[in-house]
């Protein structure tokens, strides 16, 4: 993209690899999008470190560097991997705790922290969650409403982006989520039994997604629970 392009900005912001991967489908998804065109906007992608504190921090940059250079910025999306997940999931919750199973990339391992003090318990994600499962189904895409975005960094990511779209007036016009998407093949080689997706069809889905982000503002009234 052109840096005196004042066009809109979708922020799409995946995660380095983490826990030895070699590769992380969040961040080779963010950078096959990166100056795609949508609905008069263009993606802008991010990579951010798999580190509690430090990802927050690179988002905050980001996200102000839009903004204060003139560009507005509709739609922020995170995304993150999940092993084991079949679908492309798109979180409706974000939680205000860290609670690490395993050590980030920089070594640390918060448990039972906060990821803002005194911050509300939750928030829910503003966008058309519904709407962007049924037309990436639509369209033969598998996808998926998901209640649980975990207690590692992705939860943290998360819940960080739900509270500034919050509290930052520069932000106000500003909707944004997280979604964790399945493993590529090449990391499902070497772990048996753990299901996986092509880059080319997680890549389309997120493009189906993203327009319908941008196009639909009221969420449709239709079952995405789960018993479980």
């Amino acid at each position: 993209m052109t840096t005196d392009d004042k066009a809109p900005r979708v922020l799409v912001a995946g995660f380095e690899p983490f826990e030895n991967d070699p590769v992380n489908p969040a961040w080779e998804i963010a950078r096959a999008l990166d100056g795609w065109r949508c609905e008069g906007t263009v993606v802008q992608a991010l990579q951010l470190p798999c580190v509690f504190g430090r990802s927050i921090h690179v988002l905050d940059a980001a996200m102000a560097s839009i903004v204060e250079s003139g560009r507005p910025l509709p739609l922020v999306l995170c995304i993150g991997a999940a092993g084991g997940r079949t679908e492309i999931s798109l979180e409706r919750a974000a939680l205000n705790i860290d609670d690490a199973r395993i050590p980030d990339n920089a070594g640390h391992q918060p448990i039972d922290t906060e990821v803002v003090p005194g911050g509300p318990a939750a928030y829910f994600t503003a966008l058309p969650i519904k709407a962007m499962v049924r037309d990436m189904r639509a369209a033969g895409l598998p996808a998926a409403v998901s209640n649980s975005a975990g207690t590692f960094v992705c939860n943290h990511i998360f819940y960080a982006l739900m509270h500034r779209l919050a509290s930052w007036p520069m932000l106000a016009h500003a909707r944004g989520g997280f979604v964790h998407v399945p493993y590529l093949p090449e990391q499902a080689a070497s772990k048996p039994g753990v299901a996986s997706m092509a880059l080319q069809t997680q890549v389309e889905a997120f493009r189906v997604a993203i327009r319908t982000a941008l196009l639909v503002r009221d969420d449709v009234r239709e079952t995405a629970g789960r018993l479980h």
